[in-house]
């Protein structure tokens, strides 16, 4: 199993933590007390979860020219038509997808396409499925422009766990489909903005996966 670089100094950390309780806990108390057998199973399974929570699978990029692929693994909380809240408040189709802490949490970028405009906000932790997350915890926006001259926004959000987004997008950056946006770590979820004029090809309760699955398509590329 494959461990992301931005969970490698964690698990080095984790590695050490779990030796040094593992070893006061069996010179405190007896060897076949069941407090210690309990312990170090406690230990050892946490030890195995930031192991897994950071693994990296092998995965062969479902690329297509006319459609979005997933930046996150998760659950699809919201895909609907909505209104963009800001200065312009045009009609908008938005995807969000919920990262539990069992899920893959590597981001990639939907489509390929340039960087226009990197933001940060800082803000709250409100559970990451709020519908308010979105806007009031702490996330960033990253608008890109494809090749076709569509502009998308994606957007790391944290969670009431996640307390670290670690993204990779930079002004003016060239990036492909499927290529690495960013890692969240312990929970969180990835707002997905598209024009209007795409077709969602996802509901709320479907689970996807970074880089296979397509949330939407093209109408004018599917008609034609």
């Amino acid at each position: 199993m494959k461990i992301h670089k931005e969970g490698k100094k964690i698990v080095r950390i984790a590695a050490f933590v779990t030796i040094a309780l593992a070893a006061v806990i069996v010179w405190l108390l007896p060897l076949h007390h069941w407090a210690l057998q309990v312990s170090l199973l406690f230990l050892f399974l946490l030890f195995f979860w930031i192991l897994w929570f950071f693994r990296t699978p092998s995965r062969n990029i479902n690329k297509q020219d006319d459609a979005f692929l997933s930046p996150a693994d998760g659950r699809v909380v919201i895909a609907e038509e909505t209104r963009k809240e800001d200065n312009s408040w045009k009609t908008v189709k938005q995807v969000s997808i919920f990262m539990s802490p069992l899920n893959v949490h590597l981001n990639r970028y939907p489509a390929d396409g340039k960087i226009i405009s990197y933001t940060y906000y800082p803000g709250k932790y409100m559970v990451a499925w709020h519908p308010k997350s979105s806007q009031l915890n702490e996330r960033n926006a990253i608008v890109m422009e494809t090749p076709g001259g569509k502009q998308i926004v994606l957007s790391q959000v944290a969670g009431t766990v996640a307390r670290r987004i670690v993204c990779y997008s930079e002004e003016g950056k060239h990036v492909k489909q499927g290529e690495e946006m960013g890692f969240i770590k312990f929970g969180s979820r990835v707002d997905v903005i598209l024009p209007v004029d795409v077709e969602l090809l996802v509901k709320p309760g479907d689970k996807v996966r970074a880089g296979l699955d397509v949330l939407a398509r093209s109408r004018q590329q599917t008609t034609a």
